[in-house]
């Protein structure tokens, strides 16, 4: 999928994650909009290099760790997005996790769409 059509889905994603997380706040979709850009680009440059930092650990929990990485990248986006408030490191957890089924579902949504649109 290109990267503003996903972009947009994961916008999507973190308001609806936020309206369902009582610890995650987000005071706009143009909010919703810069995190989603901010955790990209700390996903590109910042967690590869967390990741191979912390490969011991990872291998000791069986991958576990990648979903503390996860919520450290999230708090981190916190930290820097005026207007996107992490209330702890467990709800930037809790957040990893239902923003990510919630970006799988749309995705698969708007790919099935997509898909049907060509027959």
């Amino acid at each position: 999928m290109p990267f503003f059509p996903k972009l947009i889905l994961t916008s999507v994603a973190i308001m609806l994650s936020s309206y369902l997380l009582p610890g995650i706040h987000v005071t706009s979709f143009w909010t919703a909009l810069l995190v989603a850009l901010v955790l990209s680009f700390l996903n590109l440059f910042l967690k590869p290099l967390m990741v191979v930092l912390t490969i011991p650990f990872t291998v000791l929990t069986f991958g576990l760790f990648l979903l503390v990485i996860n919520a450290l990248i999230i708090m981190i986006a916190g930290a820097w997005v005026k207007g996107f408030v992490v209330d702890g490191f467990w709800w930037a957890l809790i957040f990893s996790i239902f923003l990510s089924v919630i970006s799988s579902l749309l995705e698969k949504l708007v790919s099935h769409d997509e898909s049907t649109r060509n027959f």
